[in-house]
């Protein structure tokens, strides 16, 4: 288990270190033309302030969330997951069909003499992030209330703490510490945003350094350029992650004895002001995926045949890639939590340096010179795919490994269980929770992802995400909308059926 284990590693960071060698080596300087510059400026600004914008709106909502108490909180709160299970595609257009130019906010408008509103370019971009970003946000912040001991709040209910010394005191400080790592994750996500900036741009003036490599290699088959501008994006990804890893810190409240907030929650004009906020969030991230299924169900009956050839090649890389980011993710991580060499773990989070475009970028120019990249379209897919689902399968399974083998490896080492036996016996029984769990995630990450193929398909090679993309470029925006339904169906219905596996074969 060891020795595959080691061969795991090296191998994930071959292939990780390959193509980015690839990328250095063809890169034709760092020297940046006028679009380059206006690109690298509009990817920094726009993350900048999708950041921003998504962390700022997401303390109100996580606040009301942590001290109110209200039927379907936890479905709420389930909710703010979706960003995980949503394919960016499907959120883009359903974001179109509330606020594009014939959405039903502009129609309505219309309706009382108020010009439309455009939901291309810098805005739109940062209205998909935020759409995107702010569940996220939301439960990262939500994390950092539910940390702070009940104990604190009942001591300053005693101490006589109004509202404004309870946040002076206790969530000031809290946020202080929440905050800066919230706003570097959502900004090192926003930095790879490409099919944001595909569908959303609206032109040169708001295209991304992703979308200006897709060009390059795309239109102008200008490879040199391609790599110069995948090596800056991987800088800028590598410096994010390392900033998100850095300051995310761990809380300074100590610990408690586990026990529920009980206290009460401030009334008037405050309790007025949580409602206010969670229907307004509820109805922000609810009234899209509402929108989406009114238009998509008349569409179903516009959908091309390539529908279900384009569903059929995304399932089937969406589970490969599933069940080898898990079987990797696993392996990786007992090793690990069995002291293997910590090069290993480094080996695992390596794919978070560098995003999905800037490896597939690293391949393609890996490949063109033995044989025509669209051949290798999909295997490419799904080795991508695989590499960036796995530092999030790995990362989900190392603390339940280390728990698994502090708590029963002594006692599998006295009772000679090695090698298969153990991984059928102890180890898949106890870890069916997680590992369905993550089975699913990797799965519906892989359905919904618009990059690689992007860069390599042609028509037969066509993904579902890419064909809603193509549907949506020729204007048939009923069929694209009926395959999004059909698309974050399929997703959602992969991530249910490995996650509630993973919950009917746990022993627990």
């Amino acid at each position: 288990m060891a020795g595959g284990a080691v061969a795991l590693g090296a191998g994930a960071l071959a292939l990780v270190l390959l193509p980015l060698g690839a990328v250095a080596f063809h890169a034709g300087g760092l020297s940046l033309s006028g679009p380059d510059l206006a690109a690298l400026r509009f990817t920094l600004t726009q993350a900048a302030l999708s950041a921003l914008i998504s962390v700022t709106l997401a303390v109100p909502v996580a606040r009301a969330l942590a001290r109110r108490r209200f039927p379907g909180r936890g479905l709420l709160i389930t909710l703010m997951g979706a960003p995980f299970l949503l394919p960016v595609i499907v959120a883009v257009l359903a974001l179109v069909t509330v606020f594009g130019r014939a959405g039903w906010l502009n129609s309505l408008g219309a309706a009382v003499g108020l010009p439309p509103v455009p939901v291309y370019g810098l805005h739109g971009v940062l209205l998909a992030h935020v759409f995107l970003n702010l569940p996220l946000a939301v439960r990262m912040i939500l994390q950092g209330w539910l940390a702070v001991p009940s104990e604190r709040f009942r001591l300053a209910e005693s101490l006589g703490f109004c509202p404004a010394d309870i946040f002076r005191h206790i969530e000031r400080p809290m946020l202080r510490e929440v905050l800066p790592g919230a706003l570097a994750t959502v900004f090192a996500i926003c930095l790879t945003s490409f099919a944001v900036a595909l569908t959303l741009g609206g032109g040169p003036a708001a295209t991304t350094l992703e979308l200006a490599i897709y060009q390059a290699v795309r239109f102008e088959f200008d490879l040199s350029h391609a790599a110069g501008l995948a090596l800056i994006q991987t800088g800028l990804g590598a410096a994010a992650a390392l900033a998100a890893w850095h300051l995310t810190r761990e809380s300074g409240f100590g610990a408690g004895m586990d026990r529920p907030l009980a206290t009460r929650a401030p009334g008037g004009w405050r309790r007025a002001g949580d409602v206010l906020v969670l229907v307004l969030a509820g109805g922000f991230l609810l009234l899209p995926l509402a929108a989406l299924v009114t238009r998509g169900l008349p569409g179903l009956a516009d959908l091309p045949w390539s529908v279900a050839e384009a569903a059929l090649r995304s399932i089937t890389v969406a589970l490969l890639s599933a069940l080898i980011a898990v079987s990797a993710g696993l392996s990786l991580a007992l090793a690990v939590a069995r002291g293997g060499p910590r090069w290993l773990e480094l080996a695992a989070v390596l794919p978070l340096a560098a995003s999905g475009l800037v490896l597939g970028t690293g391949l393609f120019l890996l490949i063109q010179p033995v044989l025509p990249p669209p051949r290798l379209a999909l295997p490419v897919t799904l080795l991508v795919n695989t590499l960036m689902t796995l530092p999030f399968v790995f990362r989900l399974l190392l603390p339940e490994a280390r728990a698994l083998e502090a708590g029963y490896g002594r006692l599998a080492a006295s009772l000679g269980l090695r090698g298969f036996a153990r991984l059928r016996l102890l180890v898949l029984p106890r870890l069916a929770r997680p590992l369905g769990f993550c089975a699913g995630l990797a799965a519906a990450l892989s359905m919904g992802d618009l990059g690689v193929i992007a860069l390599f398909a042609t028509g037969r090679e066509v993904t579902l995400p890419l064909l809603v993309q193509q549907l949506m470029g020729s204007y048939r925006t009923g069929a694209a909308a009926g395959a999004a339904l059909v698309l974050v169906s399929l997703s959602f219905a992969l991530f249910w059926i490995f996650d509630a596996g993973g919950r009917r074969a746990s022993p627990r």
